[in-house]
């Protein structure tokens, strides 16, 4: 299936979705044509039982330059229009987190502001060298949004989002690593390939488990451990009586390979 918007480009190759933004003359920033466009695009990915993965991109060597300042409505009461603004970025954006398929954000240039904030929504993140990550907001006298201060410090601690935050500084492909943000710095050339053959090896996975995975381990920082284990308890039991666990243990003792054998990034 091939689902094409001006702004937004969604197309399945094998069992991913690669989703692009796809304003280049504008560096792919939130404006209202990607704003409608991306969260039906990734809906369509999650209610599609034929798609396993995504990848998350944007053309023409930017990933995205945040939230479009120039669309900004005249008329409205300022006081509540932030707020407003964020609040409906956040309609879709907790989909995108908590979307149970895996999620790659392949970034090439810049990811500024609310664009470095969608690259840190994604499970895994591919950058290439000439990757700039900004969390420009207080330049701008803003805090940051769209999660950073939520999902930042639990990246990378505190102390060192702290840091990130106050001094409004881009982070390179190598501090990107070093952080433990980006998984794998590749050459641009290469970069799709790259996300789309690592998102590949998702494609035998077992869907649910996985899912499932996903959903305690975007909890497991504000649950505590009685509780988690509960939780964990209950999704054994699930994943245990599944026919793929089954069929996965059949393989195993009869020595003829587990149907998902893990998957392997690429090697710098």
């Amino acid at each position: 299936m091939d689902v094409t918007d001006s702004a937004v480009l969604y197309e399945t190759i094998g069992k991913t979705a690669l989703i692009t933004l796809n304003r280049p003359h504008k560096r792919n920033a939130f404006e209202a044509a990607i704003n409608q466009a991306l969260p039906a695009a990734l809906m369509t990915a999650r209610d599609d039982p034929g798609v396993r993965s995504i990848v998350l991109t944007g053309a023409g060597g930017t990933f995205c330059s945040g939230f479009d300042l120039g669309s900004l409505e005249e008329g409205e009461d300022g006081t509540f229009a932030g707020r407003k603004l964020v609040l409906g970025f956040h309609e879709w954006f907790a989909g995108l987190v908590d979307l149970q398929k895996p999620v790659i954000a392949a970034v090439d240039g810049a990811a500024v502001g609310a664009g470095f904030s969608l690259a840190l929504a994604a499970d895994f993140m591919f950058v290439t060298p000439r990757v700039r990550l900004l969390p420009t907001f207080l330049s701008l006298g803003l805090v940051p949004d769209l999660s950073m201060l939520y999902v930042l410090p639990r990246l990378v601690g505190l102390a060192k989002a702290k840091e990130l935050i106050f001094c409004a500084r881009a982070v390179d492909a190598q501090q990107a690593l070093a952080l433990g943000l980006a998984q794998v710095v590749v050459a641009p050339e290469q970069l799709l390939d790259s996300a789309l053959q690592f998102a590949r090896q998702f494609d035998d996975a077992p869907p649910d488990a996985l899912g499932l995975a996903k959903t305690l381990l975007n909890r497991s920082f504000e649950t505590d451990r009685q509780a988690m284990t509960q939780f964990e308890a209950c999704a054994q039991s699930l994943c245990g009586a599944s026919r793929y666990h089954a069929e996965a243990v059949r393989r195993f003792l009869g020595k003829e390979g587990l149907p998902y054998p893990g998957a392997k990034l690429p090697q710098p």
